[in-house]
């Protein structure tokens, strides 16, 4: 008996190979260059190595089938790609808002179907109710929150500095996290370090166990992959995280039940008005990003479960890519002497210019620190890779991909391109000058992703990291 079921499952899974591979689907996909996938296993022993070799083979797989080249898993392939014409037609466009559902899933037990990882109706609903707590104008109300997050951070570099190597990245996520909640959560942990250390704890060791579980297909399925003391391990982790978040839910809802809700009243009066309209009245109390979801809860348009989904994805991408570029531009500004010596001299005439006291106009007058900021983040993007899962076929690079495969644009190497950026490898700040910048392909330099779901926090990370210095 068990025998014959273990006869016929192989021979459904010879059944389902055959399929795939030689079927219309998988016709059309071996078209596009790739190596040579294994029987039953495609190409998966090409990710059984580790993160720093697996790293370095996705490098050369790239430049070997440069523009585009594929994958085969145990189900499906994965297309990749990285040059900016068919990274402009994936991205670029208000049809393709699919992200790849073999991909994101992963996410969903920490996220939930948030803004990063929802679709359709309800990532249009989310992203009309959050847009206007990111204007432009609200940065200029927290600037005081960036200035003095960069004062206790280099407080603490001249307190605690020694002849040692330091986790920067451990150190910058404090003071990140700090302005992520009181900017977009209204809440300060200021004086909390014990309780947002346990936080940032968790985010890195539930982010290695995502990355365990990407590259591990027979994981994807939640009841295996739980089963598993990796998969168990990230339950008590997503337990630590979720308490955090809702804590921080909690006490914005206590402060607006002290104040008789009468700052909601105010959102609430603008909820059906012009979105500039709606920030003037967020402008005028200081609200954050969790009072317009409070205020959207009032009427019925999101749920307290939704709540915690988007407060869970702006905690981790609001802190931890944006300490993840700080450190990188830390790093290449303390390789690179010259360059540091002259970023450092145009901080010091701005801030003596304002009795060492930056403002919002002030940062407009760092012109070579952004190009600093901007050419660090070409070489080393927050978010090397996403990906997306057309709902057509889709041409790229001349090759047809069907709808629904998933096709990841690979930022780091589009970064790294010589078609687009001379010398790629090397830190060179003068890429970004206006004459340097004219003409130059407008996928060509993605750090924040581009098109209808490009970050929409974009601004947020592009101007506080000048507060650092």
């Amino acid at each position: 008996m068990i025998t014959t079921i273990l006869l016929l499952v192989l021979l459904a899974i010879c059944l389902h190979y055959y399929l795939l591979h030689f079927g219309k689907y998988g016709k059309i996909i071996n078209l596009i260059p790739g190596p040579q996938p294994k029987l039953i296993f495609g190409n998966l022993l090409f990710f059984h190595v580790s993160l720093a070799e697996l790293w370095k083979d996705i490098r050369k797989l790239n430049n070997q089938y440069y523009p585009i080249s594929r994958l085969w898993g145990l189900w499906e392939a994965f297309i990749n790609i990285r040059h900016p014409d068919d990274i402009e037609i994936v991205i670029g466009q208000s049809r393709f808002l699919h992200k790849s559902n073999t991909i994101y899933r992963i996410m969903l037990p920490w996220f939930g179907t948030g803004l990063l990882t929802s679709t359709d109706r309800k990532w249009q609903t989310r992203r009309k109710i959050l847009t206007p707590a990111f204007h432009f104008n609200m940065l200029r109300e927290f600037t005081d929150v960036f200035i003095q997050e960069g004062e206790r951070l280099v407080g603490k570099l001249k307190s605690e500095g020694r002849p040692v190597v330091k986790d920067l990245k451990m150190l910058i996520s404090e003071h990140t996290l700090n302005i992520i909640c009181e900017t977009a959560m209204g809440t300060s942990l200021i004086d909390k370090g014990d309780f947002q250390f346990k936080y940032r704890k968790a985010v890195h060791d539930v982010g290695n166990s995502m990355l365990y579980r990407l590259f591990r297909p027979w994981l994807c399925i939640d009841f295996v992959f739980f089963l598993t003391p990796v998969g168990m391990l990230q339950s008590r982790l997503l337990k630590i995280l979720h308490g955090f978040t809702k804590q921080i839910i909690k006490e914005r809802k206590e402060y607006h039940d002290k104040t008789n809700v009468r700052y909601l009243a105010d959102l609430d009066g603008n909820a059906n008005e012009e979105t500039d309209d709606m920030t003037c009245s967020i402008r005028k109390k200081r609200l954050a990003m969790l009072d317009l979801l409070l205020s959207a809860h009032r009427h019925n348009l999101i749920d307290d479960e939704g709540i915690r989904e988007e407060v869970d994805t702006f905690m981790f991408r609001g802190h931890d890519t944006t300490a993840i570029s700080i450190c990188f531009t830390i790093m290449l500004l303390a390789e690179h002497s010259q360059i540091q010596d002259r970023a450092r001299t145009e901080v010091k005439e701005v801030m003596e210019a304002s009795n060492g006291k930056l403002s919002m106009s002030d940062l407009q007058k760092l012109p070579y620190l952004e190009m600093c900021i901007k050419e660090s983040l070409r070489l080393y993007p927050s978010v090397p890779l996403i990906s997306r899962a057309p709902e057509e076929d889709v041409t790229l690079s001349n090759y047809l991909v069907p709808a629904h495969s998933t096709v990841s644009v690979h930022i780091y190497d589009t970064h790294r391109d010589p078609t687009f950026w001379p010398n790629p490898d090397v830190f060179d700040p003068e890429r970004f000058t206006p004459e340097n910048c004219r003409g130059r392909h407008p996928y060509s330099y993605i750090p924040f992703s581009a098109g209808p779901r490009n970050c929409i926090v974009e601004f947020l990370q592009g101007k506080n990291s000048p507060c650092w210095n």
